[in-house]
Parts: C-alpha cells; sequence; structure tokens
C-alpha cells in the first residue's frame, strides 16, 4: 500500500484520480484550499464523494504557501508520490490575472519540488496542458514539439513548472512524469469548460455564448480516461512528457449540436470575436502514452456527452445555478 499526496484533491480530474488510488488500496492525502477559481458547489459535491471513502483525507493548505505545504509533509513524514494536479487553469481568466497562475502554478510547484527533495520522495507527477503547443505546431501535436511561445499566461506558467521540473529531476534524481492534458470534460466538469456551460445553457433555455466562428477544434478527452492514464503515470518512467488526448478533434459548433439532440432544445447562439489567447485547434500524438504507459483512450465522445448531459439533469436542481461566468 502506498501512500500519495494529491494536491488540488477537491478538483476535476483530481477528485477522480484521488477515488482511483483509494479504490486500489493506496491511501491519499489531498490538499485543496476550497477558493472561488470557479463555483466552489462543484468542489464540495466531488469532495463530500471522497471524503464517504476509507483512506482519503483532505488536509486545507494551498501549495502557494510553503510552510503549510511543509507541515503537511511533516505530518505524514513524506509520502510514496506527490500528484500535483492543484493549478490556475483557463487561458482567457489567465490574461485578467496572470500572476495568481504564477503563484500557483509555478511557485506551488517549486515548493511541492523543494519538499519532494527534503523527504527523498521517489515519484513526482505534474499536471500540464495542450496549451503549451501555441499556434505555430502542426497537429497531432508530438511532446517533442516547440513549446516556447505560449499564447497566454496560463500556458507560460505550465511551461514554467516543467522546465522545474526537469531541474529538479536533473539534480536529485526524482522520476517525474510531466502530463499534457487536452480539453477534459465529465460529469461534474469545470464551469468555465465549454461542454458544461453548453449542457447548462442549453438547459436552461440561456443565450450560448462562441467565441469566433464556432470552427476551431478540440481533443475532448474524457475524465475517467484522463485519470486512468495519471494513474499509470506513477510507474517510473526517468523523465517524461506525455500526452493524454482522445486522438480525435472536434469542432465546437458539432459538441453543440450533439448537446442540442441530447437535450431535445436548440440553442440562441450569441458570436463573440475570438480571443487572441485561444488557438485555432487541439489535436494529441497519443503513441507515447500508448508505448510508454499501454494508455488508449476507451471513452467516445458521444459516451462521454451521454453521461455528462445524465449527470447534469441528475443534478440539475442545483447544477442549474453554477455560476459559468
Amino acid at each position: 500500500m502506498a501512500r500519495y499526496l494529491v494536491t488540488g484533491a477537491a478538483g476535476f480530474i483530481a477528485s477522480r484520480v484521488s477515488r482511483l488510488l483509494v479504490e486500489r488500496g493506496d491511501q491519499v492525502v489531498g490538499v485543496d484550499t476550497l477558493n472561488d477559481a470557479y463555483d466552489p458547489a462543484l468542489k464540495h459535491f466531488r469532495l463530500k464523494e471522497l471524503e464517504a471513502l476509507d483512506g482519503f483525507e483532505l488536509v486545507r493548505a494551498d501549495i502557494a504557501d510553503r510552510e503549510a505545504l511543509g507541515q503537511v509533509f511533516a505530518d505524514h513524514n513524506g509520502f510514496d508520490g506527490v500528484i500535483n494536479l492543484a493549478a490556475r487553469a483557463g487561458v482567457r481568466q489567465s490574461v485578467e490575472n496572470p500572476w495568481v497562475y504564477v503563484e500557483t502554478n509555478v511557485t506551488g510547484t517549486l515548493n511541492l519540488l523543494e519538499l519532494a527533495k527534503q523527504y527523498e520522495t521517489p515519484k513526482f507527477v505534474l499536471a500540464s496542458t495542450s496549451s503549451l503547443y501555441g499556434a505555430h505546431n502542426e497537429v497531432p501535436y508530438v511532446e517533442t514539439a516547440d513549446s516556447s511561445r505560449p499564447l497566454s499566461p496560463y500556458a507560460a506558467s505550465k511551461g514554467a513548472a516543467e522546465a522545474l521540473c526537469h531541474s529538479y529531476h536533473h539534480l536529485t534524481g526524482i522520476d517525474v512524469t510531466v502530463f499534457r492534458f487536452f480539453t477534459v470534460y465529465g460529469p461534474a466538469g469545470r464551469p468555465d469548460m465549454s461542454i458544461f456551460r453548453f449542457i447548462q445553457w442549453v438547459a436552461e433555455g440561456r443565450p450560448v455564448t462562441i467565441f469566433g466562428d464556432g470552427r476551431q477544434s478540440r481533443d475532448f478527452t474524457y475524465v475517467d480516461d484522463i485519470a486512468r492514464g495519471v494513474v499509470a503515470g506513477l510507474r517510473p518512467v526517468g523523465h517524461a512528457l506525455i500526452n493524454l488526448g482522445s486522438d480525435g478533434p472536434y469542432e465546437l459548433i458539432d459538441v453543440l449540436h450533439r448537446i442540442e439532440a441530447r437535450l431535445g432544445r436548440k440553442a440562441e447562439i450569441e458570436w463573440r470575436e475570438f480571443h487572441r489567447a485561444d488557438v485555432r485547434g487541439t489535436w494529441a500524438n497519443i503513441s507515447v502514452a500508448s508505448d510508454l504507459l499501454d494508455w488508449r483512450p476507451q471513452v467516445s465522445l458521444d459516451e462521454g456527452l451521454e453521461r455528462t448531459v445524465a449527470w447534469y439533469e441528475a443534478n440539475r436542481d442545483w447544477a442549474r445555478d453554477v455560476r459559468t461566468d
């Protein structure tokens, strides 16, 4: 039985990862601030499910607070691995307040790496982003593509976190897996992401905001597939950058039409100017994940949308009021 520190434990991906670890017999110490970066109602919903599991413990702490984080390590005498899924995420929001992105994504990662070094932690996993590929690389993106031209402070902060992980791997020998996630969606997903918004807005008869012409494409990846990949990434790899995506992009307008069909309602679309921090399309080459981790996505977009719409309808009494701004 191993003991893992999972940061951002009440978050969308981290809550699924924590559940998988506990269900296979590991112990999880979750760290989360339960902040209001997006509507905390979703975080409390996920946390309520986690706290019902034996083997899960939550500590309220900020990974940017080195002293508080150090106390977590001291109280548990270190960990068998650190899975850093805590992050300030979101491209457009990072343009408005880049400082908090650097504080959480860069300083927070640095704090965790320093403590992992101090406690001789053998494994470190970092959540990164497909946004690092920018607008200049050919698709499907491969991990060796140039990531030096990010379009947003969010992407830039994740690039810095990746660089720190490489430095600590080189200096200390810690085994590092860095995952670049591609547009993760699913039940109880982030309300600042398109699929949660589209479902809520269409279901409640609210206008649907689309930036650009709706023809931008995303490599939508179901959250359970992502969580399986993260757990698989706990095996020794030395140092590896790994894409986790569905290897099959869809246009936003197509996804909206699929949601309309499932809800039996038509959307009223409000068109907005394309945002300069966005990219036109993402598409993951997942051969590294397949070769290193024996991982491939299992949930199709249609099946994932069915599950996500069903979750919304089952929780509509409160999910309809989740902030999506």
